[in-house]
């Protein structure tokens, strides 16, 4: 049965994930969010009957073990029979500088080295075309098989092609490299081992020196550090645009329809990622994506839309892959995502703040400070236009639009960091102007969404039910942590959405029932609120986040969603919020 027992290894333009079992069982090409030539996950409960396999499989095999090298997304499998022999492998996407540009091509690499006397193994390559519904032609050549499509992929080795396509079994009398991707980036054949050799070298080194280049916490410093590896490989090297997970439709609880296509740009994810990024020190990811918004927006008028292709164009229409039955057969599997089609006016908040850094850290390179500044007010002029309008929220409800109170916060925000912007560029008059805006604003959410009865922030204005985004009010700097109405807030919170020790989004029924599973970001943000409220409550956030991080898989990863009985992942994988969330707690109970 399929599990989110995975691990992710990538480079920034296309991401695979492996099994224990060493199988590669999704990856698309070219790119993320392209057709997935594994994709095994979501072929239900047999998907070796299907197209979309790539499995190295050692006979006589009795245990397994796998880990990924230190500080890097480079990860390792072990096979080995009841004499110890067996195999290793070792699986990574080549990422480094060369002629001084990022290198990191849609390949994905696979080594195989043998432990003990020559092992025998059956490899099974047979990509899939068109969402699982169809197995790609092949055609072989000298050290390569090539297959057909739109997108042609190869596969360049050392080892005899012919018995790969047969099946049968290969003695691996010393190492086997299979290079697998576009027909044009997998290499000449003529010493794909030395060649991947080196690429694997060099791509360790990249990693080790970027980790080394951030200021992670020294508590919890490895959790960190993977989670901002995490991070780095849901940034698309080509344009700067960020994705909030390497999946589509793995569901959000058991058999609920909530199954949704995560392969895409969201302006609010995507803050979060680069926020966090931020936090440790790692400033280009935030420019590249900042550079990304500011192109997408410049075209319509410093509009934003909720949802971006990764190259900033429209997504597909949202349909389903009808060859795919989803994982553990609960489909729908979706292609696309119509929340595209929202309006969502927290859009302008995480727009503009995602430029903080680069007004505010002395690491920021090579942005003219105010010609950004013009670009960003045209965020703020939409966010002072609509901070009181009714819209779907973050949470993307699918029914009624309503003023959420999120979206308000994020629309003030907007124009609250415009007048600190401002200041720090000595534009006084502008400085003036986003300030009046930001008070004003402030003046009416604090009235309208405040309820009396609850004593606390509601979900919208005017309401009478809670949203867990409420706690993120002193991150944003709309409250103190100690104001007594965010501390009535965070009670009301802990009465209503809290099961066991976790933090539900919201309670109330949407257009898909009643949420089943914990939206697990949310738990983070709460462990983040208790933190800052300080004393005692800090304690009890010390406590959840072990507990949370005990949530992870065996290699440190996330999903979107958790069963908050079995602790068991659920949603899309890995999910940046809560890699996200990792780091920004870490940070805060580190301070």
């Amino acid at each position: 049965m399929a599990s989110l027992d995975l691990a992710l290894i990538g480079n920034g333009t296309i991401g695979a994930l492996v099994d224990a079992g060493g199988s590669v069982v999704w990856c698309c090409f070219p790119r993320f969010d392209g057709d997935p030539a594994f994709c095994s996950l979501l072929a239900g409960d047999s998907p070796g009957d299907k197209p979309g396999t790539f499995s190295i499989e050692l006979e006589g095999a009795v245990r397994t073990e796998q880990e990924y090298i230190t500080d890097t997304p480079i990860l390792v499998t072990r096979f080995y029979d009841k004499k110890d022999g067996g195999v290793e492998i070792t699986d990574f996407c080549p990422r480094f500088e060369r002629n001084g540009e990022m290198f990191c091509p849609g390949v994905l690499v696979r080594q195989v080295r043998p432990i003990g006397e020559k092992p025998s193994i059956r490899l099974r390559v047979e990509p899939a075309i068109d969402y699982g519904c169809t197995k790609r032609r092949h055609a072989l050549g000298a050290g390569h098989i090539s297959y057909a499509g739109p997108k042609a992929l190869k596969l360049t080795t050392d080892a005899p092609v012919g018995t790969i396509v047969d099946g049968a079994p290969i003695q691996v009398r010393q190492t086997i490299t299979l290079m697998f991707g576009l027909d044009d980036a997998t290499g000449t054949g003529e010493d794909v081992t030395s060649e991947a050799t080196t690429m694997l070298e060099r791509t360790t080194a990249y990693w080790r020196n970027w980790t080394q280049s951030l200021d992670a916490p020294s508590e919890w410093r490895d959790a960190a550090i993977r989670g901002a590896i995490t991070l780095q490989l849901h940034a698309y090297e080509a344009t700067g645009a960020i994705i909030p997970a390497t999946t589509t439709s793995i569901p959000e609880a058991p058999k609920t329809g909530r199954n949704w296509d995560y392969r895409y740009c969201w302006p609010r994810d995507a803050y979060f990622t680069a926020d966090a990024l931020a936090r440790l020190g790692d400033i280009r990811t935030v420019e590249r994506f900042l550079s990304f918004l500011l192109s997408v927006a410049e075209a319509n008028k410093g509009r934003l839309v909720p949802i971006y292709s990764i190259d900033g164009r429209s997504i597909p229409n949202e349909h389903v892959a009808e060859c795919l039955p989803g994982y553990r057969g609960m489909g729908p599997v979706r292609i696309g995502n119509k929340a595209s089609e929202q309006a969502q006016n927290d859009l302008y908040g995480e727009a503009v703040l995602t430029a903080a850094p680069v007004f505010l850290s002395s690491d920021a390179r090579g942005i003219p400070d105010e010609f950004v500044f013009r670009k960003l007010e045209a965020f703020g002029h939409h966010a002072v236009e609509l901070y009181a309008t009714p819209d779907a929220g973050l949470w993307e409800l699918r029914g009624a639009e309503r003023v959420h109170t999120y979206s308000s916060i994020m629309c003030w925000a907007a124009c609250d960091r415009l007048a600190s912007y401002a200041s720090r560029l000595n534009l006084g008059d502008r400085a003036e102007y986003w300030r009046i805006h930001a008070a004003s604003m402030h003046e009416v959410i604090a009235h309208r969404s405040w309820n009396a009865t609850l004593n606390a922030f509601t979900a919208t204005m005017e309401g009478d039910s809670l949203d867990a985004s409420l706690l993120l009010m002193p991150r944003l700097g709309f409250l103190e942590a100690t104001d007594p109405r965010f501390v009535g807030t965070v009670e009301a919170i802990e009465k209503h959405l809290k099961h066991g020790d976790f933090i539900y989004r919201y309670v109330e029924r949407d257009d898909f029932g009643f949420p089943e599973n914990a939206f697990l970001v949310c738990t983070f943000w709460y462990i983040e609120a208790l933190a800052a409220m300080g004393g005692a409550r800090r304690e009890q956030a010390r406590a959840l986040f072990e507990k949370v991080l005990s949530a992870r898989n065996r290699h440190g990863l996330l999903a979107e969603d958790l069963d908050t009985r079995t602790l068991e992942q659920w949603g899309n994988f890995p999910q940046t919020y809560c890699m996200a969330g990792i780091i920004d707690c870490a940070i805060a109970l580190g301070k």
